[in-house]
């Protein structure tokens, strides 16, 4: 007996279907059922990952869509070809234009337009007039390509139901079809569904009542199972054959043009690379190409006009030269730093000539798929490029891919808890102790710990369907910068959606789908540290008269090396984590390949194939360095023979196992899943083989395989970390040579990097930096420099940016209303700037009355109370004759107490998140003295394996994937900041402490290696009560973390976690979400 599904609904269907396509299509292929239609509502957001999951599983895929059209009619439509297919995805267009983010307006007339190779089914509800009505439309636009879904209800009559919808359908001569409304792929997955239903419609399983699903029988059944239900109808369940027979179309089809641009007339996109690639070379190389360049040069022209990719490179050419004829601030990264004519094209600042590049990293014939170039552009001015591509493509032809927005632990015990009417702070009290991004659910120990009863059935209920949930998708998200374009019409291949941000609109598919159709994207990213170098620049001029850009740093200057060394870092690019810095006095950078080296030495590849201590040893003359043969010596002798990039494991592979350049990126890509699909033991014989066959020992070649298997797919490009480096390297001279104007820059660049603007300003003070509070005559919104007195150095006034609350246009109208003369007091520049008293009251929190007017928090508050949002029309004129102010009211004087230091301090915080004052810790400070608690400074200070207790406030927390469960802690007070280790044992026994302290104590041993030292924690103590006695009145301490904070930020799931399975599913949870933030590849949590 032959069955095929056509109404399959995935999780694709925003909380509607509760199952992936995966467990659909093996489930299929179990019960022997030989074709899936899969029908997501409105979308086909769903249909690629359908598309591989039928490649996997053989059981074939009929792409279809389920149409929900304005006047209620319900419709299941599948394209029958190619053709037919583009017209789908324009209706899905067009009803998404009119509908915005996230709905689809479409109603019949829409439908019939576009109807041509569509075949539609009906879906009836009762057989009535209404059923007729939409019969006769749906048989009068459709003909012989429609037919009515016949569907058990599991209702009274429905029997008579399916007898009468049948008959009515004979009378209209519309053919019937057989179908099963799936929604999950095993009745287990009912009471998933059911909750998902009560997250849609934001209600609760007691009151969903009857918007939850009609009935519960919406799992996949085997054919005969099917058969037997539909006994009577057997030219109904013979149908769902011929449409699977009608429908020819397979995804594979897609044949995707890449737009042809930025042609020289006259010449096609080869011919037009070579130019511009011959011309950049000229102009990088006055004098004259060197050979080594030009053979690359001509060795990649090459291969790009085999693999046909001049246009690509082409447009990121166009795109980079936009960016810099507006003066924006860009750099090519990633794997395209291997390539000549990207640095010839001045896509990227990695000179060939210097460094070894290996063009098959980035285009290989045997990888046969698209480069992939990413671009960083200031975060700030990155939206004019945006904006600059959809008008140079037009908007038909360019959209950002999507990124698919899933659940993790604690969104989904959120919204579970919130569905099954858990109180919120139960919740909330569960999630708490959840770190970051984990996939990890919550278990009976974490409700013991929390005094909850483990046996309530609603509790064990909510945890067990959170988990259930997790790795759901539950909306479309955009990329941050990965655009598709196309020659022809986008929407002919892809459904095009508004996005949430204005002017912007992205395809239904993340960038997994796009890579699975082999499309091509350009990424424009945001990089927030290129806006701080460009701000940098720009006070560097205004100040002190240094006009410069990236390329015009002095290289190589010891200064700078000597702050490195020091791990002096905190603020600059990529080297200012814990675990660089704690790497920085160890490797000791002296020179920029030392610093590349130190950028992608810190990542879990090297960690995990054990290459970082054989390359410290040897760096620091404990053990000698061998290479057995010369040719080894000639890859690896810059890195003391260790293969710490990728690049240089696949010139091994090359060198001395006699592989060619692309078997070797295929070496490279199969190492990134060996654990699980067992690709590498291929290479293994291939590589031992080759390697003793050249004359080294057995020994050596697994030595050397093993190293490269730990590598993994974590190993780091030279040529992305080159990349990196220069930009650390820059920021790290900005820091060394004019620390005042990189603490402007940086904070005006907020948020982005790893810490607070409380560290920051304190950080700069430390170096000698004058930091000036928020003033209402002085401040503008970004922080200025003022005069010191002293030559060429200068003093931060803190920016208006600062007050929390504050909105920008309020700050430009009191910078404008002071432009004359300085306002006098409150009431004058509540008069002058007309700025509403809300935002008067802001200030006075932050205490920006003190520095020019001398009122205090209070008295300016008090000020502020007597105000109106309108002055008094009498008064206003007669203050105008006058010619200076007259007040409204006549008030005796009143002396307001002061607050005490402590509180201010507290305010402070509040406020700005920082405070100028004395460090909240040093009013504790006493009391911690009799508790015999040292200073982080003289712990810092100790020597090694002395036991002793400190405090501070808790600054960052991590625990990063390689560090195999240990967590890391910065606290800081008044002297300094500690370093802490937290081992997994005392982590699980006090993870609350962990977790929610503002600051805390820690006993334990201090661990001094070299400059290195560690505090070893062996207890921990919750101080953040007497941190909160510091106001007075009660109320946490407004600690403010920076955005390394692990607790509080998650650091997306660590990719080593978790083994993955067999046929390994694609997760597509995408860590830079935030437009902002600097992709968590960049940043060393790891």
């Amino acid at each position: 007996m032959r069955y095929a599904e056509l109404q399959v609904t995935t999780h694709f269907s925003f909380l509607r279907g509760a199952s992936s396509a995966e467990e659909l299509f093996a489930t299929a292929a179990a019960l022997g059922i030989d074709a899936l239609g899969v029908v997501d509502r409105n979308s086909l957001a769903g249909i690629v990952r359908a598309w591989e999951a039928a490649k996997t599983t053989g059981v074939r895929l009929v792409v279809g869509c389920h149409l929900d059209l304005t006047d209620g009619m319900s419709l299941l439509v599948y394209p029958t070809d190619r053709l037919a297919y583009s017209r789908l995805t324009r209706l899905l267009t067009l009803g998404k234009s009119r509908g915005g983010k996230a709905k689809c307006v479409l109603d019949l007339a829409d439908v019939e337009a576009y109807s041509e190779g569509l075949i539609a089914i009906l879906i009836p509800d009762e057989a009535d007039d209404v059923y007729a009505g939409q019969l006769r439309k749906v048989a009068a636009v459709f003909g012989d390509r429609a037919y009515v879904s016949l569907c058990l209800r599991r209702r009274p009559n429905d029997r008579l139901r399916l007898h009468d919808l049948s008959n009515l359908a004979q009378r209209h001569k519309v053919k019937t079809v057989v179908t099963n409304d799936v929604l999950f792929h095993e009745p287990g997955r009912r009471q998933l569904q059911d909750i998902v239903t009560c997250i849609r419609n934001r209600t609760t399983i007691d009151s969903v009542g009857f918007d939850r699903e009609r009935h519960a029988d919406r799992f996949l059944k085997e054919p005969e199972e099917m058969h037997r239900l539909f006994a009577d109808y057997p030219e109904a369940l013979a149908r769902s054959r011929e449409i699977v027979e009608r429908c020819r179309f397979d995804m594979s089809e897609l044949q995707y043009q890449y737009p042809e641009e930025a042609i020289v007339p006259g010449l096609d996109a080869q011919q037009s690379l070579a130019k511009f690639a011959w011309e950049g070379a000229a102009e990088r190389y006055p004098e004259g190409i060197p050979d080594k360049v030009r053979k690359a040069i001509l060795h990649e022209l090459d291969l790009i006009r085999k693999m046909n990719y001049a246009a690509y490179f082409l447009t990121v050419f166009s795109i980079v030269r936009f960016a810099r004829s507006r003066n924006i601030l860009c750099q090519g990264r990633g794997s395209a730093a291997n390539s000549a004519v990207c640095y010839c094209l001045g896509t990227t600042s990695i000179n060939p000539e210097t460094g070894d590049l290996l063009f098959e990293r980035f285009v290989s014939m045997e990888r046969n798929e698209p480069p992939d170039i990413d671009v960083d552009f200031e975060h700030n001015r990155r939206e004019e490029v945006i904006q600059w591509i959809y008008e140079t493509y037009g908007r038909s032809r360019s959209a950002l891919c999507s990124t698919v927005t899933r659940y993790r632990t604690k969104g989904a015990l959120r919204d579970v808890g919130k569905a099954l009417g858990l109180p919120e702070d139960l919740i909330g009290q569960l999630t708490s102790g959840v770190w970051g991004w984990s996939k990890d659910g919550i278990g009976e120990k974490q409700l013991r710990e929390n005094n909850m009863n483990a046996s309530d059935y609603r509790l064990r209920l909510a945890l067990d369907l959170a988990s259930q949930l997790m790795g759901a998708p539950r909306h479309l998200g955009q990329h941050p910068g990965g655009f598709v374009l196309t020659q022809d019409r986008l929407d002919d291949l892809v459904p095009i959606e508004p996005a949430a941000m204005d002017d912007r609109q992205v395809v239904e598919w993340d960038k997994d789908d796009i890579d699975a159709l082999k499309f091509m994207k350009v990424d424009v990213l945001a990089l927030g540290m290129l806006s701080c170098m460009a701000r940098s620049f720009e006070l560097l001029a205004e100040y002190k008269n240094e006009a410069m850009g990236l390329a015009d740093v002095p290289q190589e200057d010891p200064k700078t090396y000597a702050m490195i060394r020091k791990a002096d870092t905190l603020g600059t690019f990529q080297i200012e984590s814990r675990a660089q810095m704690a790497m920085l006095p160890r490797l000791k950078p002296r020179t920029f390949y030392d610093l590349v080296v130190q950028v992608a030495i810190v990542r879990p590849g090297p960690i995990q194939g054990d290459m970082v201590h054989p390359y410290l040893r040897r760096r620091e003359g404990k053990e000698k360095v061998e290479y057995p043969t010369p040719e080894l010596e000639a890859v690896l002798g810059k890195t003391l023979g260790v293969p710490l990039f990728q690049e240089s494991a696949m010139k091994v592979a090359m060198v001395c196992a006699g592989f060619s350049a692309g078997e070797a990126d295929q070496l490279r890509r199969a190492m990134a899943t060996f654990k699980f699909t067992g690709g590498v033991s291929r290479f293994k014989e291939k590589l031992v083989t080759g390697m003793v066959k050249n004359g080294y020992s057995q020994d050596f070649a697994e030595r050397t395989f093993s190293q490269l298997e730990g590598f993994g797919s974590y190993g780091f490009p030279e040529s992305h970390a080159a990349s990196f480096a220069l930009i650390a390297y820059a920021s790290s001279w900005m820091k060394c040579h004019h620390p005042d104007i990189f603490c402007a820059a940086l904070l005006n660049s907020q948020p982005m990097g790893f810490y607070s603007v409380a560290q920051i300003v304190t950080d700069a003070r430390n170096h000698g930096v004058e930091v000036r509070p928020v003033c209402v005559n002085r401040s503008r919104w970004d922080c200025t420099m003022e005069e010191t007195g002293r030559p060429g150095r200068f003093a931060v006034r803190l920016g208006m940016r600062m007050v929390k609350g504050l909105p920008l246009n309020n700050a430009a109208r009191i910078v404008l209303a002071r432009v004359d003369q300085p306002f006098e007091s409150a009431d004058d520049m509540w008069r002058r700037s007309g700025v509403p008293t809300a935002s008067l009251v802001k200030l006075a929190e932050a205490d920006a009355f003190l520095p020019s007017l001398k009122l205090e928090r209070r008295q300016a508050l008090w000020d502020i109370k007597a105000l109106r949002d309108e002055p008094l029309e009498l008064w206003a004129a007669a203050a105008k004759r006058e010619a200076r102010v007259v007040a409204e009211m006549q008030e005796p004087d009143v002396s307001l107490k002061s607050m005490k230091e402590g509180r201010e301090v507290v305010e402070d915080y509040s406020h700005t998140g920082l405070s100028l004052r004395s460090h909240p810790v040093s009013f504790l400070r006493p009391e911690l003295k009799k508790k015999r608690i040292v200073t982080c400074a003289e712990a810092m200070g100790e020597r090694d394996g002395r036991w002793l207790w400190t405090a501070g406030l808790v600054l960052v927390r991590q625990k990063p994937g390689s560090a195999k469960g240990v967590m890391f802690l910065t606290l800081e007070d008044e002297t300094g900041v500690v370093n802490a280790v937290v081992w997994p044992s005392l982590f699980e026994k006090q993870r609350r402490i962990v977790m929610s302290a503002s600051m805390m104590a820690i006993h334990g041993r201090i661990q001094r290696e070299g400059e290195v030292v560690h505090l070893v924690a062996q207890r921990l103590f919750d101080f953040s009560g007497d941190l909160s006695s510091l106001g007075e009145l009660g109320g946490d301490f407004p600690l403010p973390y920076g955005r390394g904070d692990g607790a509080k930020h998650g650091s997306g799931p660590d990719p080593r976690d978790n083994p993955k399975p067999v046929i390994p599913t694609r997760d597509i949870y995408i860590p830079d979400l935030h437009i902002d933030t600097l992709k968590v590849k960049s940043r060393n949590f790891h």
